[in-house]
């Protein structure tokens, strides 16, 4: 069962998990498991997909309940008039609230472009990050004897194929458990020394205009177990206790 954030009779937005594909897609044939069929099969509708999130992220996925309001939101999507909030556990301590504006050559899939003939372009990049917690753990990971970590809030105002992996690579700050971008190192000791071993990448908020009623409307995606382990682990319980919205899940 997929944890349904938001619905009503325009629209629903779910929790995606991390791991799990959006839809079918001959890129992994041996996947059986995606958020558009089981939350088709969940509510009995078919639902229209209007973003994507990458498999190992985790969080908000919105998805129409019909070809019209899909048309309306994905309008939203194109022209960036809503805001999309992240939350990334990074290597390093970044301390510092910063607007990263570094154009990130296109990305194409070495799958599905692969007989592309256009070589890929450079595209202009902007996310808006700011820091909200550090930590200074006790555990070697490579040659050093402690461990830096950091909690950070990321606002991409573009949206460029793993635009915020790439950005926090490019900062030298790669976010925990990107297999592509990071740090092997560091996520094998995360792995070991605190048993997390996702990609701590997390679509936390998205602020939308109802496509029929244009009310301003706020969604919020609770962090998973693996997210509420590794805050507690880290003593960051106070910090994010004091971010406006609520990702912090009671059940979990």
């Amino acid at each position: 069962m997929l944890e349904i954030i938001y619905q009503d009779e325009y629209m629903i937005a779910v929790n995606k998990p991390a791991g799990m594909l959006v839809h079918r897609s001959w890129l992994d044939s041996k996947e059986t498991v995606f958020v558009m069929q089981t939350l088709r099969d969940q509510i009995g509708q078919y639902v229209y997909p209007i973003h994507r999130l990458d498999r190992p992220t985790s969080g908000i996925l919105l998805f129409a309940l019909s070809s019209d309001i899909a048309r309306l939101l994905a309008t939203q999507f194109e022209k960036h008039q809503l805001e999309k909030t992240y939350h990334a556990i990074v290597r390093g301590y970044l301390t510092d609230e910063q607007t990263i504006d570094y154009p990130l050559l296109e990305e194409l899939d070495k799958i599905a472009d692969k007989h592309a003939t256009r070589e890929p372009v450079l595209q202009e990049c902007i996310t808006h990050c700011r820091p909200i917690a550090t930590v200074e753990c006790p555990v070697a990971i490579g040659r050093y004897e402690t461990a830096r970590f950091s909690l950070v809030e990321l606002t991409p105002q573009t949206g460029r194929k793993h635009q915020l992996r790439r950005h926090m690579s490019h900062l030298r700050h790669p976010i925990i458990g990107d297999s592509k971008h990071g740090d092997l190192r560091q996520n094998r000791g995360v792995t070991e020394h605190f048993s997390v071993s996702r990609l701590m990448l997390h679509a936390s908020q998205l602020n939308l205009s109802h496509p029929i009623t244009e009310e301003n409307i706020s969604l919020v995606a609770p962090w998973d177990a693996q997210w509420i382990s590794l805050i507690e682990q880290f003593g960051w319980s106070a910090q994010v206790a004091n971010l406006s919205m609520k990702v912090i899940n009671p059940s979990v």
